[in-house]
Protein backbone atom coordinates (compact mmCIF):
# COMPACT_ATOMS: atom_id res chain seq x y z
CA UNK A 1 0.00 0.00 0.00
CA UNK A 2 1.27 3.65 -0.75
CA UNK A 3 2.01 6.66 1.34
CA UNK A 4 -1.30 7.87 0.85
CA UNK A 5 -3.37 4.37 0.95
CA UNK A 6 -3.42 3.54 -2.65
CA UNK A 7 -3.14 0.47 -4.14
CA UNK A 8 -0.72 0.20 -6.68
CA UNK A 9 -3.65 0.40 -9.54
CA UNK A 10 -5.60 3.22 -8.13
CA UNK A 11 -5.50 6.52 -9.51
CA UNK A 12 -5.99 9.93 -7.14
CA UNK A 13 -9.19 11.25 -6.57
CA UNK A 14 -10.67 13.06 -9.83
CA UNK A 15 -12.51 16.36 -9.70
CA UNK A 16 -14.07 17.96 -12.55
CA UNK A 17 -15.41 21.52 -11.90
CA UNK A 18 -16.88 22.75 -15.70
CA UNK A 19 -17.80 26.12 -16.19
CA UNK A 20 -15.18 27.65 -13.96
CA UNK A 21 -13.75 31.03 -14.99
CA UNK A 22 -16.89 33.18 -16.97
CA UNK A 23 -15.37 34.40 -19.93
CA UNK A 24 -13.79 31.59 -22.09
CA UNK A 25 -16.07 29.28 -24.68
CA UNK A 26 -14.59 26.45 -22.66
CA UNK A 27 -13.17 26.25 -18.77
CA UNK A 28 -12.66 23.51 -15.96
CA UNK A 29 -10.84 22.89 -13.26
CA UNK A 30 -9.51 19.64 -13.40
CA UNK A 31 -8.23 17.89 -10.62
CA UNK A 32 -6.00 14.46 -9.25
CA UNK A 33 -5.20 14.44 -5.72
CA UNK A 34 -3.72 17.35 -5.24
CA UNK A 35 -2.55 18.80 -8.70
CA UNK A 36 -5.25 21.11 -10.27
CA UNK A 37 -4.86 22.37 -13.39
CA UNK A 38 -6.95 25.68 -14.80
CA UNK A 39 -8.00 24.92 -18.59
CA UNK A 40 -9.79 27.53 -20.78
CA UNK A 41 -10.39 27.14 -24.38
CA UNK A 42 -10.71 30.20 -26.36
CA UNK A 43 -11.84 30.53 -29.66
CA UNK A 44 -10.78 32.87 -32.25
CA UNK A 45 -12.02 33.55 -35.90
CA UNK A 46 -8.75 33.36 -37.19
CA UNK A 47 -5.84 30.89 -37.55
CA UNK A 48 -1.94 30.64 -38.17
CA UNK A 49 -0.53 31.70 -41.27
CA UNK A 50 0.02 27.86 -42.70
CA UNK A 51 -3.48 27.30 -42.32
CA UNK A 52 -4.99 30.39 -44.25
CA UNK A 53 -7.33 29.89 -47.07
CA UNK A 54 -7.54 25.76 -46.26
CA UNK A 55 -10.40 26.22 -44.57
CA UNK A 56 -9.24 24.39 -41.81
CA UNK A 57 -9.10 25.68 -38.27
CA UNK A 58 -6.76 25.08 -35.64
CA UNK A 59 -6.07 23.96 -32.17
CA UNK A 60 -2.89 24.76 -29.48
CA UNK A 61 -2.41 24.90 -26.39
CA UNK A 62 -0.28 26.68 -24.14
CA UNK A 63 1.00 25.44 -20.29
CA UNK A 64 2.28 27.22 -17.33
CA UNK A 65 2.89 27.00 -13.49
CA UNK A 66 1.76 29.38 -11.34
CA UNK A 67 4.63 30.79 -9.06
CA UNK A 68 3.64 29.00 -6.02
CA UNK A 69 2.48 26.23 -7.34
CA UNK A 70 5.06 24.47 -6.20
CA UNK A 71 6.57 23.87 -2.36
CA UNK A 72 8.83 27.36 -3.52
CA UNK A 73 8.24 30.38 -6.02
CA UNK A 74 8.87 29.77 -9.43
CA UNK A 75 9.59 32.97 -11.10
CA UNK A 76 6.94 33.76 -14.27
CA UNK A 77 9.81 33.76 -16.88
CA UNK A 78 10.08 29.91 -16.00
CA UNK A 79 7.36 29.37 -18.19
CA UNK A 80 8.58 29.90 -21.09
CA UNK A 81 11.20 27.03 -20.43
CA UNK A 82 11.82 23.99 -22.50
CA UNK A 83 10.06 21.76 -20.35
CA UNK A 84 6.75 24.21 -20.47
CA UNK A 85 7.16 23.94 -23.73
CA UNK A 86 7.49 20.57 -24.44
CA UNK A 87 4.06 19.74 -22.48
CA UNK A 88 2.55 22.09 -24.03
CA UNK A 89 2.67 20.98 -27.18
CA UNK A 90 2.19 17.08 -26.20
CA UNK A 91 -1.35 19.05 -25.24
CA UNK A 92 -1.68 20.19 -28.66
CA UNK A 93 -0.67 17.00 -30.45
CA UNK A 94 -2.64 14.82 -28.40
CA UNK A 95 -6.23 16.89 -28.61
CA UNK A 96 -5.41 17.58 -32.60
CA UNK A 97 -5.25 13.59 -33.09
CA UNK A 98 -8.73 13.72 -32.33
CA UNK A 99 -10.21 17.11 -34.36
CA UNK A 100 -11.56 17.36 -37.50
CA UNK A 101 -9.94 20.71 -38.66
CA UNK A 102 -12.13 21.00 -41.91
CA UNK A 103 -15.67 20.93 -39.39
CA UNK A 104 -14.93 24.18 -37.59
CA UNK A 105 -13.82 26.55 -40.51
CA UNK A 106 -10.67 28.91 -40.11
CA UNK A 107 -10.60 29.38 -36.53
CA UNK A 108 -8.34 28.48 -33.83
CA UNK A 109 -8.84 27.02 -30.31
CA UNK A 110 -6.38 28.31 -28.26
CA UNK A 111 -6.13 26.32 -24.44
CA UNK A 112 -4.55 28.05 -21.74
CA UNK A 113 -3.20 25.18 -19.12
CA UNK A 114 -2.59 26.88 -15.35
CA UNK A 115 -0.80 25.25 -12.74
CA UNK A 116 -2.42 26.14 -9.44
CA UNK A 117 -0.92 23.90 -7.39
CA UNK A 118 1.48 21.21 -8.24
CA UNK A 119 2.02 17.24 -6.84
CA UNK A 120 3.12 15.40 -9.59
CA UNK A 121 0.91 14.43 -12.87
CA UNK A 122 0.62 18.07 -14.04
CA UNK A 123 1.00 16.93 -17.71
CA UNK A 124 -1.22 14.02 -17.65
CA UNK A 125 -3.83 16.21 -15.59
CA UNK A 126 -3.30 19.50 -18.00
CA UNK A 127 -4.17 17.12 -20.89
CA UNK A 128 -7.28 15.40 -19.32
CA UNK A 129 -9.02 19.17 -18.08
CA UNK A 130 -8.06 20.48 -21.93
CA UNK A 131 -9.99 17.94 -23.58
CA UNK A 132 -12.83 18.53 -21.70
CA UNK A 133 -12.24 22.48 -21.94
CA UNK A 134 -12.19 21.52 -25.72
CA UNK A 135 -15.62 19.72 -25.87
CA UNK A 136 -17.04 22.68 -24.12
CA UNK A 137 -15.76 25.13 -26.71
CA UNK A 138 -17.09 23.22 -29.81
CA UNK A 139 -20.38 22.46 -28.19
CA UNK A 140 -20.92 26.19 -27.82
CA UNK A 141 -19.27 26.19 -31.16
CA UNK A 142 -22.41 24.52 -32.28
CA UNK A 143 -24.76 25.59 -30.61
CA UNK A 144 -24.50 29.09 -32.44
CA UNK A 145 -23.21 28.42 -35.47
CA UNK A 146 -24.83 24.80 -36.18
CA UNK A 147 -22.01 22.44 -37.50
CA UNK A 148 -22.28 19.78 -40.17
CA UNK A 149 -20.23 17.60 -37.78
CA UNK A 150 -18.62 17.98 -34.15
CA UNK A 151 -15.37 18.57 -34.55
CA UNK A 152 -14.28 15.79 -31.56
CA UNK A 153 -14.04 11.96 -32.96
CA UNK A 154 -13.20 10.17 -29.72
CA UNK A 155 -11.86 11.20 -26.40
CA UNK A 156 -8.26 11.67 -25.04
CA UNK A 157 -6.82 11.51 -21.59
CA UNK A 158 -3.35 10.96 -20.33
CA UNK A 159 -2.12 9.09 -16.43
CA UNK A 160 1.76 8.52 -15.70
CA UNK A 161 2.79 5.04 -14.50
CA UNK A 162 5.98 4.38 -12.92
CA UNK A 163 8.74 1.98 -11.13
CA UNK A 164 8.98 2.53 -7.74
CA UNK A 165 11.33 0.23 -5.56
CA UNK A 166 10.47 -2.58 -8.24
CA UNK A 167 6.84 -1.87 -8.01
CA UNK A 168 4.68 -0.78 -10.64
CA UNK A 169 2.12 2.37 -9.71
CA UNK A 170 -0.28 4.14 -11.48
CA UNK A 171 -0.55 7.79 -11.27
CA UNK A 172 2.59 9.14 -9.29
CA UNK A 173 2.32 12.44 -7.11
CA UNK A 174 5.12 13.85 -6.50
CA UNK A 175 6.89 12.07 -4.25
CA UNK A 176 6.44 9.20 -6.24
CA UNK A 177 8.07 10.65 -9.43
CA UNK A 178 10.98 11.80 -7.26
CA UNK A 179 11.80 8.46 -5.95
CA UNK A 180 10.91 6.68 -9.46
CA UNK A 181 13.31 4.39 -11.18
CA UNK A 182 11.10 4.14 -14.50
CA UNK A 183 8.42 7.25 -15.18
CA UNK A 184 5.94 6.68 -17.86
CA UNK A 185 3.14 8.81 -19.36
CA UNK A 186 0.57 7.70 -21.84
CA UNK A 187 -1.96 9.26 -23.70
CA UNK A 188 -4.45 7.58 -25.19
CA UNK A 189 -8.10 7.69 -27.26
CA UNK A 190 -11.46 6.26 -25.70
CA UNK A 191 -10.76 3.54 -28.29
CA UNK A 192 -7.58 2.39 -26.27
CA UNK A 193 -5.10 4.01 -29.27
CA UNK A 194 -2.05 5.36 -27.93
CA UNK A 195 -1.98 9.10 -28.96
CA UNK A 196 1.66 9.44 -27.49
CA UNK A 197 4.23 7.54 -24.92
CA UNK A 198 6.96 9.00 -22.84
CA UNK A 199 9.62 6.87 -20.94
CA UNK A 200 12.38 7.57 -19.45
CA UNK A 201 14.76 4.72 -16.92
CA UNK A 202 15.75 7.47 -14.01
CA UNK A 203 17.15 5.02 -12.58
CA UNK A 204 17.30 1.26 -13.29
CA UNK A 205 16.68 0.45 -17.15
CA UNK A 206 13.35 -1.45 -17.50
CA UNK A 207 12.24 -4.45 -19.48
CA UNK A 208 9.66 -5.02 -22.49
CA UNK A 209 7.72 -6.85 -20.13
CA UNK A 210 7.75 -4.05 -17.53
CA UNK A 211 7.06 -1.50 -20.34
CA UNK A 212 4.14 -3.80 -21.66
CA UNK A 213 2.77 -4.34 -18.10
CA UNK A 214 3.14 -0.80 -17.41
CA UNK A 215 1.18 0.16 -21.04
CA UNK A 216 -1.49 -2.04 -19.43
CA UNK A 217 -2.11 -0.34 -16.24
CA UNK A 218 -2.16 2.96 -17.75
CA UNK A 219 -4.90 1.63 -20.28
CA UNK A 220 -7.29 0.64 -17.27
CA UNK A 221 -5.81 4.07 -15.69
CA UNK A 222 -7.32 5.98 -18.89
CA UNK A 223 -10.62 3.89 -19.31
CA UNK A 224 -11.41 4.87 -15.49
CA UNK A 225 -10.76 8.79 -16.29
CA UNK A 226 -12.56 9.21 -19.12
CA UNK A 227 -15.50 7.62 -17.73
CA UNK A 228 -15.20 10.68 -15.57
CA UNK A 229 -14.82 13.08 -18.44
CA UNK A 230 -17.70 11.65 -19.92
CA UNK A 231 -20.19 11.43 -16.60
CA UNK A 232 -18.60 15.41 -15.96
CA UNK A 233 -19.53 16.46 -19.69
CA UNK A 234 -23.32 14.88 -19.34
CA UNK A 235 -25.43 12.58 -21.47
CA UNK A 236 -27.05 16.17 -23.38
CA UNK A 237 -23.25 16.85 -24.35
CA UNK A 238 -22.94 16.52 -28.17
CA UNK A 239 -19.94 14.59 -28.12
CA UNK A 240 -21.73 11.54 -25.90
CA UNK A 241 -24.33 11.52 -28.32
CA UNK A 242 -21.86 10.74 -31.30
CA UNK A 243 -19.59 8.89 -29.16
CA UNK A 244 -20.93 5.75 -27.91
CA UNK A 245 -17.80 3.21 -26.41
Amino acid sequence: MRKDGRQPEDLREVRVHRNYTRHPEGSVLFEMGETRVLCTASVENRVPPFRKDTGLGWVTAEYAMLPRATAGRVSRDAARGARSLEIQRLIGRSLRAVTDFSSFGERTIYLDCDVIQADGGTRTAATCGAFIALADAFEKLAEKERLRTFPLSDYVAAVSVGIVKGEIILDLNYEEDYRADVDMNFVMTGGGKFIEVQGTAEGTPFSRDEMNRMAELADQGIRKIIGIQRNALGPDHTINKGITQ
